[in-house]
């Protein structure tokens, strides 16, 4: 009977090791599993999974199916400072050189569309430089921002053409506002937007990611994906210029 008691409980000694080695190796394990979902995100255009790309002061995030490179939520900056760098930016909109970094959007709606055409600037910001410039050559063009003109009553008609300069980079949920962009054109209208494109040169060394307010980076890829996703019949890319149509 003794022995047999001896036996359960070194049985019992024994089973319990196991039970407490595989719950160490449960936790390891699922400390592992922490670290890769942390080195994870999900992409807030396309929502596919989306990779650690670079650290710095903020965290950057490519997406593996649209081929965008996001910053992490958590270091997303508020409104209210995001509304304080841009009342940096230029607003003399009689500078020639702001106005030659826009002209390839102008020229481009110029070429396109004649005065009577009906268009918005969206994301027009404090300047209104689109606006500006088509409006000496006759053009009706309307402006919508959501900090310094928020006429949403804008976003509920229908455009035949639409001007985005340096703005698409600033987009929280870029989904949401290519749905909305989408939905404001006309059947054979035509989508202006001016950023930079990634194009997987060194990311550290890249200017236009050291501005906080830079959010979502767009390559080639990435616009081609747009075209599928919301119907466009194409895209046109001439460096910063990209024509959506």
């Amino acid at each position: 009977m003794r022995s047999d008691a001896k036996a359960f409980g070194r049985f019992n000694k024994y089973f319990s090791f196991l039970i407490n080695g595989r719950i160490v190796a449960f936790s390891c394990l699922s400390l592992v599993d922490r670290v890769k979902l942390a080195m994870k995100n999900i992409c807030p255009l396309c929502s596919g999974e989306a990779k650690l790309f670079y650290e710095e002061t903020q965290s950057y995030f490519r997406c593996s199916t649209c081929m965008g490179v996001f910053v992490d939520k958590k270091d997303l900056i508020d409104r209210e400072t995001e509304k304080e760098v841009y009342k940096q930016h230029d607003v003399d909109t009689d500078d020639k050189g702001y106005r030659k970094f826009v002209s390839p959007i102008t020229e481009a709606i110029v070429k396109d569309f004649s005065p009577k055409a009906k268009g918005l600037d969206f994301g027009a910001g404090r300047s209104k430089i689109i606006w500006a410039i088509l409006s000496e050559k006759g053009y009706k063009i309307k402006n919508y921002d959501p900090l310094f003109h928020k006429e949403r009553a804008l976003l509920e008609k229908k455009y035949d053409y639409i001007s985005s300069c340096e703005v698409v980079e600033h987009f929280y949920n870029p989904y949401k506002e290519f749905v909305l962009l989408k939905n404001m054109l006309q059947e054979k209208g035509k989508i202006y937007i001016m950023t930079d494109l990634y194009d997987d040169r060194d990311f550290s060394s890249w200017y236009y990611k050291n501005d906080p307010t830079h959010v979502f980076f767009y390559t080639k890829e990435t616009f081609l994906w747009i075209v599928k996703e919301f119907g466009f019949e194409g895209v046109r890319v001439e460096k910063r210029l990209v024509v959506l149509y």
